[in-house]
């Protein structure tokens, strides 16, 4: 087993023992029967054993708090031996309010033999824990009647208003003939004689409540109420009541004068009178070891009981030390492996099979990539297949295309085609066609199956980062800026680092992914160009569509894009709507392509008097375009959504020199100065740029000329060379990595 091994399996060991905890957390929530109105069941219980006699005794318990250690272990064996007539909790009988706590608690006080009731305390309140306490056990706050005595129940958290308890409790005590009277509240009236460590005021009943509460007391003579909420024992007397304060029975429990276990036992006599007591429970440890005995009992009990809980922080906690180790105690090389040979994968053919979510006849920059990829790797020698979806204008007869038939089509023009990734046919084709490697162009649907298909073939996986997908939120059925600031990073950098190697067309690209958190190794190579056809446009075409352009002596400003939001056509409509007002020299635009905006963006020319100067001419035939850059003097592009603008490469194979809104994809392409201006997304200085290249001819002669030997060094062949290589380079680092981890493995193809 290889070390890499040796960290996945008790990592992902970890994540099934968090999924199962989880799991049973939703199972107890959601499918155990219910505990339903269980104070019914006890109250019954109670009347039948105290049934009409006058005199019974009660065990008062505060701060159970699920303790298994001290309560279950300790103080159930000494209540079923105390001889009293049932228990009650004056509070924060669980640890927490949910269900597993709930359900916790109910095992244990089945373990009484006698009959018990709770009060509605703090414990009981937080997570939600309200509305189980209502459903599992009963109101949060009640009253019975037993051998002569009334025993009241109020919620001290706040959950039910105190005035509505007040005024019940008038009504309840106003014709009562109880001999006595024992009021229960979660948190103290009175504070200590002696404040405990880190208490504060909301341990308490809140001053204007406490004031309303004792006035009541007073009136209608209690003998007795017990509070918990604190862990200690304290006892003070106000007029004829006494205030017990009881929180000794689990929990954090200091175990000196004040906080120590115990309970309190009750007993009531057939004249009336009431005796109490403190039963002290002795832990007998030694007087160095109190308090951390004491801490050792909360935390047991604490994670004894909500053993869902223990599991869920020891799985979390090994998931924290797996990583920990990994990063400390395994050694990493961040620098590249050069310990490879790519050499064997260079020296014979490659089958590369691609996957794309759209491809020709769809013009776009995606898949006119891939045609010119395809063809530069054909013209090596290698085999490609590509996985393309199914369109209605397709080729004929496309030996290595496999088209696939589509779920549902979408945009206005029903342009982007979703591909029925689910047919056993698509890896059937790509299994007989044994590929040496898949090449992925989008990172999700077509792209994701590419991914899954490699895993199941043991063969790598390369990515081309093609698309900013932070620009297509609005084509998501999300909101926007969840999609655009979180979840389109978060899509990338998880594929990405799913991947073997990632293409990107530009340096400012490769940092942005390094930014998100992509580890794997990249390869910076732009799309390559035709760049010879580009050049060599046909001198009749161009005149006769100057003839029925109706172009004269102006100068023409070519752009090529999709008609989509993010390409940010709305600002070139704007900056050319200043640029006529500026520049004396006529002008014409073309906007060459096509898109769902079409009909938008034409409305708003019209709107803005621009049809003489800005005119959409529509989808072009890639082999048509030399003759349209020929129209040009100069090119225009506002996209800040491209990863490398390889139309841009393109105009200036052509000859045109570039003005660009600066952003990732132009920044490495479009030198200032030298081949053509990058501007910020200001009209002012946009159209400033614009208007120097088309009053100054010999300016714009020279960055003509340092545009076309710039695109001299992108062309088809060097590109379809450079991706190759990565393949083979990518080949021989996982024949590398399976030799490691099977040493038995051949590491020549």
């Amino acid at each position: 087993m290889n070390r890499l091994l040796r960290h996945r399996v008790p990592y992902y060991a970890c994540l099934l023992v968090i999924a199962l905890m989880l799991g049973y957390k939703a199972y107890l929530n959601f499918m155990l029967p219910d505990l339903e109105a269980l104070h019914t069941r006890q109250v019954e219980r109670i009347h039948a054993v105290v049934d009409a006699r006058e005199a019974f005794s009660f065990a008062v318990v505060g701060n159970i708090e699920n303790s298994v250690g001290i309560f279950e272990r300790r103080f159930v064996p000494m209540l079923n031996d105390a001889g009293v007539d049932f228990v009650v909790s004056a509070g924060n009988a669980v640890s927490g309010g949910g269900e597993d706590k709930y359900r916790a608690l109910e095992g244990t006080l089945s373990r009484l033999d006698m009959p018990w009731l709770l009060t509605f305390g703090e414990n009981e309140y937080e997570n939600f824990g309200s509305f189980r306490f209502y459903e599992h056990f009963g109101p949060h706050f009640y009253s019975l009647r037993v051998g002569g005595a009334r025993l009241i129940f109020l919620d001290a958290t706040g959950k039910t208003p105190w005035r509505w308890q007040l005024r019940w409790m008038d009504d309840l005590l106003e014709h009562d003939a109880s001999h006595a009277r024992f009021v229960f509240v979660g948190k103290p009236p009175l504070r200590p004689a002696r404040e405990p460590m880190l208490a504060t005021a909301s341990d308490y009943l809140p001053d204007a409540t406490r004031d309303a509460l004792l006035d009541a007391l007073e009136r209608h003579r209690i003998d007795i109420v017990f509070s918990a909420n604190l862990a200690l024992y304290d006892e003070q007397r106000r007029g004829d009541t006494l205030f017990v304060t009881t929180g000794g029975a689990g929990g954090l429990v200091l175990n000196d004068d004040d906080s120590f276990y115990h309970y309190v036992r009750v007993d009531k006599h057939a004249d009336g009178s009431i005796a109490h007591a403190v039963e002290r429970l002795e832990v007998g440890q030694h007087p160095l070891l109190k308090r951390l005995e004491s801490l050792w009992f909360f935390v047991y009990s604490l994670f004894y009981v909500g053993y869902v809980n223990f599991f869920l922080i020891v799985a979390a906690l090994a998931l924290v030390a797996l990583k920990l180790h990994r990063v400390i105690f395994v050694g990493r090389d961040y620098y590249p492996d050069y310990d490879v040979d790519p050499t064997p994968w260079l020296e014979r053919p490659l089958r590369v099979a691609m996957f794309t979510n759209n491809y020709l006849p769809f013009i776009g920059g995606v898949p006119i990539s891939i045609a010119r990829l395809k063809a530069g790797l054909a013209a090596l020698g290698d085999a490609v297949l590509v996985v393309a979806p199914r369109y209605r204008k397709q080729p004929g007869r496309e030996p290595d295309v496999l088209r696939v038939r589509s779920l549902l089509s979408v945009g206005e023009k029903r342009e982007f085609r979703i591909a029925n990734l689910f047919l056993p046919s698509i890896r059937r084709r790509v299994r007989a066609f044994a590929p040496d490697i898949i090449h992925v162009h989008h990172p999700f649907w077509l792209g994701s199956l590419g991914v899954f298909v490699a895993r199941r073939l043991g063969v790598p996986v390369i990515y081309t980062y093609h698309t900013r997908l932070e620009h297509y939120a609005h084509f998501v059925p999300l909101p926007g800026a969840l999609f655009r600031n979180l979840i389109s990073h978060s899509l990338i950098r998880r594929f990405a680092n799913r991947c073997d190697g990632v293409v990107v067309p530009t340096y400012s690209t490769e940092e942005y992914l390094r930014m998100i958190g992509v580890t794997t190794p990249t390869l910076v190579q732009p799309t390559g160009i035709e760049y010879e056809r580009l050049r060599e446009a046909d001198h009749d075409t161009v005149a006769r569509l100057r003839g029925e352009l109706g172009i004269g002596d102006e100068r023409v400003l070519i752009s090529v894009s999709r008609l989509s939001n993010e390409k940010n056509i709305d600002f070139l409509i704007d900056a050319v709507d200043r640029l006529r007002r500026v520049c004396d020299v006529p002008f014409r635009v073309l906007m060459i392509g096509d898109g769902h905006q079409r009909r938008r963006l034409r409305a708003r020319i019209d709107g803005l008097g621009l049809r003489q100067h800005f005119t959409l001419v529509g989808a072009v035939p890639p082999e048509d375009m030399p003759n349209w850059y020929a129209l040009g003097d100069v090119f225009v592009f506002a996209s800040k959504s491209e990863t490398q603008g390889m139309v841009i490469l393109e105009a200036m194979a052509a000859g045109l020199p570039v003005v660009a809104v600066r952003s990732s994809g132009i920044d490495d392409v479009v030198r200032d100065g030298h081949n053509g201006f990058k501007t910020p997304e200001k009209h002012a200085r946009w159209c400033e740029r614009v208007s120097e290249l088309l009053t100054d001819d010999a300016l714009r002669r020279t960055m003509a000329d340092n545009a076309q030997a710039f695109a001299a060094d992108h062309s088809i062949e060097a590109f379809a060379t450079r991706i190759r290589g990565f393949y083979a380079e990518t080949l021989a680092h996982r024949a590398k990595y399976d030799a490691a981890a099977t040493p038995t493995t051949e590491t020549t193809p």
